[in-house]
């Protein structure tokens, strides 16, 4: 054949082509398993974190041992559909750490897209919901982890909620993000940002669950954070995230808030009762 020919550089790209492509194809695969493990541990380590925030007692790092220390904290797992009601279990690697179950961003784009499906008067998806519930105990309280997903200015952004057992309250807040803007709306993962969640409170009644927005704008500071600086834009997004994806999380939000009154309802009754109870007895024994 003419190597200086036509038909020679045709073919040989071709086959050059081909087995590049067989290789990266190779070791992408060979790769898989390595790159979903490292998902789940970086998506353990963002629920540990939102978690842990109520918690000063431990910290999370390099030599931390992600998967013992969930697996020790996790208390339940779960999915709920736009209605509330738990519909499925996850492991929570009680028994074996490595079959640990998390929702990857994948998994959150899937959900958030039927939520932009519902919001355009889909109804009918709203069983189909399957909305992460990660329960954690810290200090012997119930922690409430749940995850928000949507679109930035350059690509996706997300995030964790923790909220405290009434249901309402804020006790830690972890975000990320593919491509916003370094020292803008990149600042989003910054600890002072996260931070102002903190002790902030979801709207249980109104329209707007929590909003991300202008110091000026604001006019119900329990339910908001003031905007990054400069990232209006990645601040508006992340803002109408963690609202669309509370809002879907609510009628599971408000079944914890109303336990939680019970509860309490229910514990000063009986301290009443307790503290009526020794009035009483102390009466009989002056009497005596």
């Amino acid at each position: 054949m003419n190597t200086n020919g036509n038909t020679y550089t045709v073919i040989y790209s071709t086959v050059l082509v081909v087995l590049v492509a067989a290789i990266l194809a190779f070791v992408a695969l060979s790769l898989q398993d390595k790159q979903n493990e490292n998902v789940k541990l970086e998506t353990i380590t963002k629920l540990l974190s939102a978690a842990s925030q109520s918690d000063g007692s431990f910290v999370i790092g390099e030599d931390t041992d992600v998967l013992g220390l969930y697996s020790g904290k996790i208390k339940d797992a779960f999915y709920v559909d736009g209605n509330g009601k738990k519909v499925s279990e996850m492991n929570t690697g009680k028994k074996n750490v490595k079959e640990i179950e998390v929702t990857t961003t994948s998994n959150l784009k899937a959900e958030n897209d039927k939520m932009k499906k519902i919001e355009d008067g889909d109804a009918s998806l709203l069983g189909e919901l399957r909305l992460p519930v990660y329960v954690f105990d810290i200090n012997g309280k119930d922690v409430t982890v749940i995850p928000c997903y949507g679109a930035g200015l350059w690509g996706p952004i997300w995030g964790y909620l923790a909220i405290a057992s009434d249901g309402k309250t804020v006790t830690g807040a972890v975000f990320d993000h593919k491509g916003e803007t370094p020292g803008l709306g990149a600042k989003i993962v910054d600890k002072s940002f996260c931070d102002e969640f903190i002790g902030k409170t979801l709207n249980m009644t109104g329209e707007t669950v929590f909003a991300v927005v202008k110091a000026t704008a604001v006019t119900e500071p329990e339910h908001s954070v003031d905007a990054i600086s400069g990232a209006t834009i990645t601040s508006q997004a992340l803002g109408k995230s963690i609202n669309l994806w509370a809002r879907y999380y609510m009628p599971y939000l408000s079944g914890v808030a109303a336990s939680a009154q019970e509860a309490s309802a229910a514990e000063a009754a009986a301290v009443a009762d307790e503290a009526a109870a020794g009035t009483s007895g102390t009466n009989i024994n002056e009497e005596e």
